[in-house]
């Protein structure tokens, strides 16, 4: 996968979660869930993104918005059901009038440092 403009990006771990609605709202249903991560990714909350893929033939992806975020020790939001298991975590896909859209949650970097330092730490799991 490339994500356009971004060199550096890496996965979800395994232990991450996330918190959703009872019922999902009109539009993007992620925009309405809130992903618990592991304590030892704080500093990179910032750094995790919806990426959709651009239409065409190429697997091209760019960055949609940044997810909502709260550590694992955060008190779990209020009016959400969870923690739930990440993978597989949608109910229902996008759909525009001729097909499904993909989506994908990584983490975006700008600099290879940092993305090197997060994929140890996701490593780790």
């Amino acid at each position: 996968m490339i994500v356009q403009d971004h060199p550096y990006f890496c996965n979800m771990p395994d232990d991450m979660q996330y918190y959703r609605p009872d019922v999902f709202p009109p539009g993007f249903i992620e925009k309405s869930m809130v992903f618990a991560l592991p304590d030892r990714l704080k500093k990179f909350r910032r750094n995790l993104w919806h990426v959709r893929r651009n239409p065409g033939e190429d697997a091209v992806y760019m960055p949609l918005f940044r997810v909502d975020c709260i550590l694992k020790t955060d008190p779990p939001p209020s009016g959400l059901q969870g923690p739930l298991d990440v993978y597989p975590f949608y109910t229902r896909t996008t759909k525009t009038r001729s097909r499904e859209l993909d989506y994908y949650v990584l983490f975006i970097f700008r600099e290879k440092l940092s993305f090197m330092r997060c994929q140890e730490l996701v490593e780790k799991g």
